[in-house]
Parts: structure tokens; sequence; C-alpha cells
């Protein structure tokens, strides 16, 4: 088995860049999260936790969930640090093993990228919200100069939009809401926010 490559990198993940990023990220996901005061979030492929932790005092509890044992010891300090109380991590990984969390919400921020079977996660995610839950997917725009043989070249708004349909979400909004330079394997690139309700 290959060691996760993000197993090695948890410990130097947090960079002036990245740390840039997820405050923009942050940003957009809290302005479609207005009354979610009483509402559960799973951040799924939480990374270091650089956007879930910033949420917290945007709902009344915070799951980070992610497939990096290292990462979540990362969040694990960071949590204790900075004494929030309504945060709790989880080690797993969905795309290998079924869920039976239950949530309001579902953060997917910059992770569906990562994931080659794209349906499944997604519908995995769908089976893990409430009824009338709230999906929300932070990715790239498809952009045909990226070529990588272990991540999608980002995603097309349509075909994004049928997949999550035909998985049951009654209705998806998406937008780009960022561009960046070298944002996406050193190439410009940009950002959207997929929402959608169960």
């Amino acid at each position: 088995m290959e060691e996760n490559v993000f197993e090695q990198m948890a410990n130097r993940y947090d960079t002036e860049d990245r740390i840039a990023l997820a405050k923009v990220i942050v940003d957009e996901v809290k302005t479609v999260l207005t009354d979610s005061q009483l509402k559960s979030l799973v951040d799924y492929g939480c990374g270091t936790g650089l956007i879930g932790l910033e949420l917290t005092d945007t709902v009344s509890s915070v799951l980070l969930v992610d497939s990096s044992q290292q990462m979540i010891e990362v969040v694990k300090k960071k949590i204790k640090g900075r004494g929030i109380t309504n945060a709790q991590v989880l080690h797993s990984d969905f795309a290998q093993e079924m869920t039976t969390l239950k949530a309001d919400i579902v953060l997917l921020s910059l992770v569906l990228l990562h994931v080659p079977d794209t349906e499944k996660i997604l519908q995995e995610m769908f089976n893990s919200l409430h009824e009338g839950g709230q999906l929300l997917i932070v990715d790239f725009d498809k952009n045909d100069q990226i070529s990588h043989p272990k991540v999608h070249n980002g995603f097309s708004h349509e075909e994004l939009k049928n997949i999550l349909q035909d998985i049951g979400f009654k209705t998806t909004e998406i937008h780009t809401f960022y561009h960046g330079e070298r944002l996406f394997m050193n190439k410009d690139a940009s950002m959207f926010l997929a929402n959608s309700v169960k």
C-alpha cells in the first residue's frame, strides 16, 4: 500500500498561500450558511482544518473528517490550542468505506478533484445528509491546460449539475467566485461553489 501523500505533507501543509486561499473559500462558504446556527456540518477531506475550523462560529457543530491520520493530529492540536468546544475529528475514508454519518451540511472543499470516482463519493455524501440537507462543493472549474494522472482537471458546471441531479439532489446552484494565478498545478485557475439541496 502506498503511503498517503497527505501524511507526509501534514506538518508543513499550512503555507501562507494555503492559508490565504482558505480564507477566500471560508468567506464564500459563509455566504450560504447564513441561518445555520443550529445545524451540524461535516468537513470531509478537511486536511489541517483550515476551512472547517473557521466555520465553528457559523454552525452548532463541526465534524472534521480526513483519511490522513497525520492531518487529523494537526486538527486535534488546533482544536485544543484554540479551545474550540463544538468541533470533533474522525479518521475515515468514505471513498473506501460506507458511512453511517448524518449531518445537515456536508462540505467538500478541494476534495473532489482527488477522488477518482466522482459519482461514488457524491452518492456517499448524499446518503450522509438529512432530508433538506446541503452539500457544498468548492473546486476548480474545468481547465484543459491541466493534465495529471491522479487528479481531475476541474469540473464543468453542467456535468456536475447533471451528476448531482441523477444522484437525487433537488436543486443545485453553481457559480464561479474566484480567479487566481498559479492556483492549480501552477496554472491560473478559477474556483466554483456548488450548493445542492437534498
